[in-house]
């Protein structure tokens, strides 16, 4: 089925069902595909055509999920831009992509209108999605589920950042898997925050929730007063945070008073999650389930459903339903059942491909190497251990600093912390942890180190403590330990 057709039969079905939530703003079923048809309409009449790439540079808004639907039924690709980043990362990206329209909201209206001139592209204002095309008649629907819809730039935590390619049917795969690893059904209310510029805040939940018929309160951006705001007024089953967004809640001062009662179940990932977050609300009874994947991976491919969230605290899960996982060693040989290799994944879910970067390695035979390095167990659970470019080599032993930043991040004198690997004439490379002390802690270099004895051995205990103010950190939350290393390199 085609991306599109799915919101137009549950307007048919079931019109007057809440599909979206906005801003004090209900938008029907019935509304949402109203606006789908006159965005098609205006798209059509602004010149874009089946393959036509399209940017969005906006915060959060129904208009991205009805932009979205519209280039669908044309055929036609949907870029969502991350307003985080500078103009020329922008005019970089809109130029190899080679974007015909910049569609933007008021708020980045002036930046747009900069950006097309040096790109060299349209502009339209979000307002006139809702416009009527001129005669010319009915748009010419040339959308299908084999059609490419959405083009993602990877964060580019280190070296360029990529184009990774989706088409309609993998993101309605991906709804499908979803829905398997949330129990998704149209009687579920989400609540959206993380942006929607990447697949994470558009493809975990939001995008499954509309397939199923379900609602979504959608907010422009992450705030953690408003997310527990409108945990107890609008009273969401599911919601999906990111390590950095969870600390926010957990730390607001109105985490202990709000009632969490509504959540049937809470869902993270992006990153290595501290067991002490996943805790704080396991003990409101509220299990906390995990979705692991990557851009390239639709991104649902291996999560811990509801069930499992609290006798398994800390796996991300088995693999997902329709999905293929291995873990690989170095010569692209299978590991042994509770041994680290890379994750390989293979699904229907994933990448068409990279823009004009056709043979990519990491995309070989319709299996997606992640990088990420795991182990599994004899019940197919996975632990996600690290990246094989973090992993550290340490007088010949193999460190993982994953294991390191658990037991960094469940100290409370500790805010944050990232361990990496610098080069070192007699070990080859020692382990360093930088670490964000907690507010008005008092942790020195020696009680960080006290920390691991009696629970890692020797050779995985950091050589160096360095503290520092924050992180460097993509939009979801990730450590960029490309640029964490080279600040290193520079003291």
């Amino acid at each position: 089925m085609d991306l599109a057709s799915v919101i137009h039969r549950h307007a048919r079905r079931s019109p007057d069902q809440l599909a979206l939530h906005h801003e004090g703003r209900d938008i029907s079923y019935a509304q949402l595909w109203q606006r789908i048809e006159a965005a098609t309409a205006a798209l059509d009449a602004a010149g874009v055509r089946p393959g036509d790439r399209v940017a969005w540079l906006g915060l959060n808004h129904p208009d991205l999920l009805v932009l979205l639907f519209a280039l669908a039924r044309l055929g036609a690709i949907l870029l969502p831009l991350n307003y985080r980043l500078a103009a020329p990362e922008h005019v970089a990206i809109l130029a190899h992509a080679g974007v015909r329209l910049l569609v933007a909201d008021p708020a980045h209206a002036d930046a747009a209108s900069t950006l097309v001139v040096q790109a060299g592209c349209n502009f339209l204002p979000a307002a006139e999605l809702a416009g009527t095309a001129s005669g010319g008649g009915a748009p010419a629907l040339h959308g299908s589920a084999a059609s490419p819809v959405l083009l993602v730039y990877t964060s580019g935590t280190s070296g360029q950042p990529k184009g990774v390619l989706h088409s309609q049917s993998g993101l309605v795969w991906n709804c499908l898997i979803s829905t398997h690893a949330h129990e998704l059904t149209a009687d579920d209310h989400v609540l959206s925050t993380l942006p929607m510029f990447h697949v994470g805040g558009l493809c975990i939940q939001t995008l499954p929730a509309l397939h199923a018929g379900a609602s979504v309160t959608l907010h422009s951006r992450f705030d953690a007063g408003a997310w527990l705001a409108d945990v107890g007024r609008r009273r969401p089953s599911l919601s999906l945070l990111v390590p950095a967004t969870l600390r926010a809640v957990i730390d607001h001062p109105a985490f202990a008073a709000t009632d969490l009662s509504p959540l049937r179940m809470l869902s993270t990932g992006s990153s290595t999650i501290p067991v002490s977050m996943m805790a704080a609300f396991h003990a409101r009874g509220v299990p906390v389930g995990q979705v692991y994947g990557a851009t390239e991976t639709g991104p649902v491919s291996i999560y811990l459903r509801r069930d499992e969230a609290m006798q398994r605290l800390g796996s991300a899960g088995r693999a997902g339903l329709h999905i293929e996982i291995r873990l690989m060693d170095e010569s692209g040989r299978p590991v042994a059942t509770g041994q680290v290799g890379e994750v390989w994944v293979r699904g229907p879910n994933l990448l068409c491909g990279y823009w004009k970067d056709p043979a990519n390695p990491a995309f070989a035979d319709g299996w997606f190497h992640t990088g990420d390095l795991a182990r599994c167990d004899d019940a197919g659970f996975y632990e996600i251990v690290g990246r094989s470019k973090d992993m550290i080599i340490s007088g010949g032993e193999n460190v993982y600093p994953a294991e390191i930043e658990n037991l960094l991040a469940d100290c409370p004198m500790i805010r944050e912390a990232a361990v990496v690997g610098q080069p070192d004439a007699r070990w080859g490379e020692v382990v360093v942890a930088v670490v964000v002390r907690a507010s008005g802690a008092a942790l020195d270099a020696d009680g960080v180190m006290r920390l691991f004895e009696g629970k890692l051995a020797r050779f995985k205990h950091p050589k160096r403590i360095v503290f520092c103010d924050a992180l460097p950190k993509t939009a979801l939350g990730k450590v960029q330990k490309a640029g964490l290393l080279a600040s290193l390199a520079a003291q």
